[in-house]
């Protein structure tokens, strides 16, 4: 598979490596009475999201960034649990309880990128032998990168046509009517529009939670978020508070890198076990892929337009009591995609929806942003749910959504990472 150029935002990440001994695998016969692989670090999943999102850093792979890690995060967890089951199997059938867990894990995740960027070769080779340099050689690290190739080729093989490598620059074609999406300086397109159609890890349809329709252009509701957005997403806006400007800016970046950031912190600051961040990456990136391809679905099929457009044309929209600005410009640059639904807030408030239900969402947490200004700016925050909501209202703050665009983003990815929840790698009954 070729990588696909674009101009988008530039992908951030750090490539950190960090060892982890071989330790004995500790198999539960009961719920609470033992966990697998309790004396073993979760470093190398965090390692591997890492090195996943270097093999993609940059804006040639905005495209591919959710989805494949949603595969390698699957791939690693089928590989551990495969080793040692406590839930559901996504793609893998195979078992070896003799599979040395580092090793399985690392080549699981290799062998998604591998098989998806052959040119990643070398930058893949020497992560994955930094990993295996820290397992003792031997039958079980043997069978452990046997296992994980299986399990990577397992996600390979359900994944091999679903389309996302397919051209991200996509025409805009519809009349210049009120309402009508319309390209917005400085991108005259439409971004992956193959991510309407894209066969979803959790959900049964890209269309099974589609967005209820956003206000008539000559409604209340509608006149009262064109003016918010108008006076606090502008510019230079006399309205929006310092704090609401750091804000716009600090979730200003790509969801998938914000939220996988998130959940490492969680991760780390919890201390959890291998396969529980295992399992807990790959839910959260089952939904943040699956909510893009649901909003994906409802944005083209309502194909509504811009603040910036919408503000420029308001003379046109129906409504007495909107007025246009031909001169306004947002804070910060629109996406190249239709506005309704919010699929910024809608990754968000998946990701939460996940992690409040697997940790609790009163989980406090500090995270950077270098989107921020100055970049990597900290704030904190008492929740996920918080955190959810905050990056929702930056894109009113950044000028760039309507808030009704933004409360349909919030219930889109509840629903999406509540259904990915309840349906996928669920606990295994244990015997008594």
């Amino acid at each position: 598979m070729k990588k696909t150029p674009l101009l988008a935002l530039l992908l951030g990440v750090t490539f950190l490596f960090s060892c982890n001994r071989f330790r004995e695998i500790i198999h539960p016969d009961k719920p609470g009475k033992g966990k697998p692989f309790r004396e073993y670090s979760n470093r190398i999943i965090l390692d591997w999201n890492a090195v996943a999102q270097k093999t993609m850093e940059g804006p040639a792979y905005a495209s591919l960034l959710s989805s494949r890690l949603a595969m390698v995060h699957l791939a690693m967890h089928d590989a551990l649990n495969a080793i040692a089951p406590v839930y559901q199997t996504y793609a893998l059938q195979s078992r070896d309880s003799q599979a040395e867990p580092v090793a399985a894990a690392a080549s699981a995740a290799h062998a998604v990128l591998l098989a998806s960027f052959p040119d990643k070769q070398t930058l893949l080779d020497s992560a994955l032998n930094q990993s295996l340099a820290t397992v003792a050689a031997g039958e079980g690290k043997t069978r452990g990168i046997a296992l994980g190739k299986q399990a990577g080729q397992a996600l390979v093989g359900m994944r091999q046509n679903d389309g996302a490598f397919g051209n991200p620059i996509g025409e805009v074609n519809n009349p210049l009517e009120p309402g009508f999406y319309q390209p917005v300086p400085p991108t005259p397109f439409v971004f992956a529009p193959f991510w309407a159609t894209m066969p979803p890890f959790s959900l049964e349809s890209p269309s099974q939670f589609r967005s209820v329709p956003q206000p008539a252009l000559d409604s209340k509701a509608y006149a009262d978020a064109f003016h918010e957005v108008k006076t606090v997403g502008v510019k230079n806006s006399q309205t929006r508070t310092a704090d609401q400007t750091a804000y716009a800016k600090y979730w200003y970046e790509l969801s998938e890198i914000g939220w996988n950031r998130i959940t490492r912190i969680a991760a780390t600051d919890q201390k959890l076990d291998l396969l529980t961040t295992a399992r807990l990456l790959a839910l959260v990136n089952m939904a943040l892929t699956d909510s893009y391809t649901a909003g994906w679905d409802s944005k083209f099929y309502y194909n509504f337009w811009r603040p910036y457009t919408a503000i420029r044309a308001a003379e046109t929209d129906g409504n007495p009591a909107t007025a246009a600005d031909e001169a306004w410009e947002p804070l910060l640059d629109t996406p190249p995609v239709h506005d309704y639904p919010s699929t910024h807030s809608a990754l968000g408030n998946a990701a939460t929806t996940v992690l409040a239900s697997l940790l609790g969402d009163k989980t406090k947490f500090t995270m950077t942003s270098p989107s921020a200004d100055p970049a990597n700016a900290t704030r904190s925050f008492y929740s996920f749910s918080q955190a959810a909501k905050e990056n929702a209202d930056s894109r009113v703050m950044a000028g760039i959504h309507f808030r009704f665009a933004c409360q349909a983003g919030l219930e889109l990815g509840h629903q999406v990472g509540k259904w990915t929840v309840e349906k996928h790698l669920r606990p295994l009954a244990q015997p008594k």
